[in-house]
């Protein structure tokens, strides 16, 4: 185990992964440890070396009476760095840890390489952490721990997971009781949302669609006012290291490792592919569907506007009326009937062909894939042919 003592206070960390590796500091939320990041670090650690810290008051840091603040807080980080041999090192941090990592940015600049903010704010409501410490001195953690817990995680996720859950709880009821209201001072008393703006290197700001405690809305949103700053969602709530594990390190390993050379490419990718895409299925549809993009579909749906539709609609061997003849026969043939009629809708709305060579298709269909297909495949064209014969009623009027 190690520690640094700074001011008569012990500060434990943990250093893992290889030297060559690039260093990504982890920091934790009020009322955990650094075991926060355990179902996270075996996807980061293929990439980083890895420092966890215990924030003075948690884990096995030493929890001395009295309240903390930020400035505090981000000066045992960077003397841990000291210790650690690092001059300087990406850092991530989860709600208090978040706080802690902007005010290291603030005022320890040289020793901040990149950023991510995971479900944390520049800015809370004094009066209810003021509240809360009050209840912590004079009840304990295990007042609040059933509470913490309902915030930390989506109900769902705690129905699915006991055992996380209940060790979770069981942790926050345990943790000191002056660690505890020391950290909620410094959540208390920051002053971060006026200085934000100062922050320099690049920065990635997490939001999570079920967290209550620093949603998008009022928190997420104002972070993005760091000028370097871009936004990712995920699912999950508070606590995604535990909850959305997978998500948060591809985010974290796609910000922390691609270069603006790459981040550039990828972007005029998407922008080609939208183009062929938008040539092929209509403004309309598109627009709709990228109003659609969730967490869990965005990537997706970047990933086939770049290849499918900036890649393979972008080719020049085929016209646009043969490859969307053979989309049609390849999803009859493969059942896929959301995508046969999407291009179906498309192909009839646009021009691209002509309901007779819908029809070649099919009857082609009914002897290479099976009558089956290619009757199913003519009743859900019927259904979009007799939807686009229908007057509407703007027609009407």
């Amino acid at each position: 185990m190690a520690f640094t003592l700074r001011d008569g206070v012990r500060l434990h960390w943990r250093l893992d992964g290889a030297v060559g590796r690039p260093v990504l500091v982890l920091l934790n939320s009020i009322g955990t440890d650094l075991s926060l990041w355990d179902r996270t670090v075996p996807l980061l650690s293929p990439a980083f070396r890895l420092l966890r810290i215990d924030t003075r008051g948690a884990g096995g840091s030493d929890a001395p009476e009295g309240d903390y603040d930020l400035p505090m807080l981000a000066a045992d980080v960077a003397a841990i760095m000291d210790d650690a041999g690092l001059a300087q090192a990406a850092v991530a941090g989860v709600s208090l840890g978040g706080m802690v990592a902007m005010q290291l940015a603030l005022d320890h600049p040289a020793r901040v390489s990149r950023l991510a903010l995971i479900c944390t704010s520049a800015t809370m409501d004094a009066a209810a952490w003021q509240a809360r410490i009050d209840t912590v001195r004079e009840h304990g953690t295990a007042a609040i721990a059933d509470m913490a817990v309902g915030r930390f995680l989506s109900p769902g996720f705690a129905a699915r997971h006991p055992d996380l859950a209940d060790t979770l709880r069981d942790a926050i009821a345990r943790q000191s009781d002056a660690g505890y209201a020391g950290a909620g001072a410094a959540i208390r008393d920051m002053a971060l949302a006026g200085r934000i703006g100062g922050i320099a290197v690049p920065t990635l700001v997490v939001t999570a669609t079920l967290d209550v405690s620093t949603p998008y809305a009022g928190h997420g949103e104002h972070l993005l006012t760091i000028p370097a700053s871009r936004h990712v969602g995920v699912e999950g709530a508070h606590l995604t290291p535990i909850e959305a594990p997978g998500a948060l390190a591809a985010a974290l390993r796609r910000f922390l490792t691609d270069d603006a050379a790459t981040e550039t490419a990828r972007e005029t990718l998407f922008e080609a592919g939208l183009v062929h895409r938008r040539r092929v299925l209509g403004d309309a549809w598109v627009d709709a569907s990228l109003a659609r993009r969730t967490p869990l579909t965005a990537d997706f749906q970047a990933m086939i506007t770049r290849i499918a539709w900036g890649e393979i609609w972008g080719r020049a061997g085929l016209d646009d009326r043969t490859r969307r003849l053979l989309v049609l026969a390849i999803t009859c043939a493969l059942g896929r009937w959301e995508e046969f009629a999407l291009h179906v809708r498309a192909g009839l709305e646009q021009g691209g062909f002509t309901r007779d060579e819908l029809k070649e298709v099919l009857m082609q269909a009914a002897i290479y894939a099976g009558v089956p297909a290619a009757n199913t495949g003519f009743a859900e064209a019927q259904k979009i042919i007799d939807a686009l014969d229908r007057p509407r009623e703007d027609d009407l009027a």
